[in-house]
């Protein structure tokens, strides 16, 4: 019999980032709470911008984007802020920009495969590929008791699971 394996996989859908974007500013320009703060939500290139003229109200903006974000799908762990989520004053706005974690880096990589050789079934193999990883076993319950092991694991990192055969 061949082996089952899957890919372990971080992919952000943009498509959904981009919708949750466009709900968000929507909102911005509509909510009383916005109106007279210069609140703006925007791309920038490839980060997306917030910017408002207190740091309070920044964070609000944050804080409306991020609720979109999780009504679409879209996990929290994919987006990564600038100077730790604290908004700079730039001129007279406070500005905050993010940007969109894409793939699995080499360092959180090792993380989860030495997570799989300790924690997962001996028969499963795990093996790095690019940015992706790669898991084998000759069982099917085994592939997917690494997935709940991994599901469950406290990782910097949101994971999808491809190509299950």
């Amino acid at each position: 019999m061949a082996d089952s394996s899957f890919d372990i996989v971080s992919k952000t859908d943009k498509q959904e980032v981009s919708n949750a974007l466009n709900q968000a500013a929507k909102e911005i320009s509509t909510r009383y709470d916005f109106r007279g703060v210069g609140a703006v939500l925007e791309w920038s290139g490839e980060k997306i911008l917030m910017k408002a003229n207190s740091a309070e109200r920044t964070l609000a903006v944050l804080d409306v984007f991020q609720t979109k974000l999780v009504k679409r799908g879209v996990s929290l762990k994919s987006l990564e802020l600038s100077h730790d989520g604290e908004p700079q004053l730039s001129g007279k706005d406070y500005r905050l920009e993010a940007t969109l974690k894409d793939g699995i880096s080499q360092e959180n990589a090792k993380k989860i495969s030495k997570i799989i050789r300790d924690e997962g079934p001996k028969s499963v193999k795990s093996r790095i590929e690019g940015d992706e990883l790669r898991v084998t076993s000759k069982s099917r319950d085994d592939l997917q008791e690494v997935q709940r092991l991994l599901k469950s694991a406290d990782l910097d990192v949101a994971l999808q699971f491809t190509n299950y055969r």
